[in-house]
């Protein structure tokens, strides 16, 4: 049996993919996102350590919540650096009926993510920046790592749903959503692009584990410009 250090859970998560999920965060990120909300699941050796077994326990309370129309979702820090521990919860939840899905940046071990798909029924994917310097640059991470994870999406036919942040100044331009959907479109397991809106409710957990938050000085996404966003992909 796997074990894997996990982060929290949160038992009525309604933005983890379709109907209401119980989300479980595991601990470790390979990624270092200037804004990223969570600082507190970068180091692995972090969190409390699961059995796949007692996270299954924990689960199987609140299914009466979650329904048939719901689900787990495994989220982060990157659930693909503890890929075993999600492959074997993940066929576990699948042979009781219960919807999973990954919520992932895509960087991890890709070999391992094709172990975790083949028990995968929805994938949420972080794609942060629509060129590989601003990957680079912004978070450390690979466009092109995200792109063979998406390609293994749609050889698997897994379904997919891009996720991506809006910062104002760095992603909230017209031209960078239109990139967005032209980088997408070659991947019909893609289902639908969801925007989410730069906050700063971190700045508290920054200041007590003694970091410096990137975009301190960077306002907070309007819900106008996410509206016209949506607008933009719409056509």
């Amino acid at each position: 049996m796997k074990t894997g250090r996990i982060h929290s859970f949160q038992s009525m998560g309604a933005v983890d993919g379709p109907g209401v999920r119980y989300v479980v965060f595991l601990q470790g990120c390979p990624l270092r996102c200037c804004y990223c909300h969570n600082p507190d699941t970068w180091e692995q050796n972090g969190g409390e350590e699961y059995t796949t077994d007692a996270v299954t326990e924990k689960i199987l309370r609140y299914r009466s919540y979650f329904g048939e129309h719901g689900g787990v979702t495994v989220s982060g820090g990157e659930p693909l650096l503890q890929w075993e521990f999600v492959k074997e919860l993940f066929e576990k939840l699948q042979k009781k009926g219960i919807h999973t899905a990954l919520d992932t940046s895509a960087h991890g071990s890709l070999s391992g993510a094709e172990q975790v798909l083949e028990y995968t029924d929805l994938v949420l994917c972080d794609v942060k920046f629509t060129t590989e310097a601003a990957y680079r640059k912004n978070c450390g991470g690979s466009l092109e790592t995200v792109q063979k994870f998406l390609k293994l999406c749609e050889d698997k036919k897994i379904p997919a749903w891009i996720r991506h942040v809006v910062v104002p100044g760095l992603t909230d331009s017209e031209a960078e959503i239109r990139q967005l959907t032209e980088l997408v479109k070659p991947y019909s397991c893609v289902e639908k692009i969801e925007l989410l809106p730069f906050h700063k409710l971190c700045m508290e957990k920054y200041q007590k584990m003694k970091l410096v938050f990137p975009l301190a000085d960077t306002p907070e996404c309007e819900r106008e410009t996410i509206e016209r966003l949506y607008r933009v992909i719409e056509k």
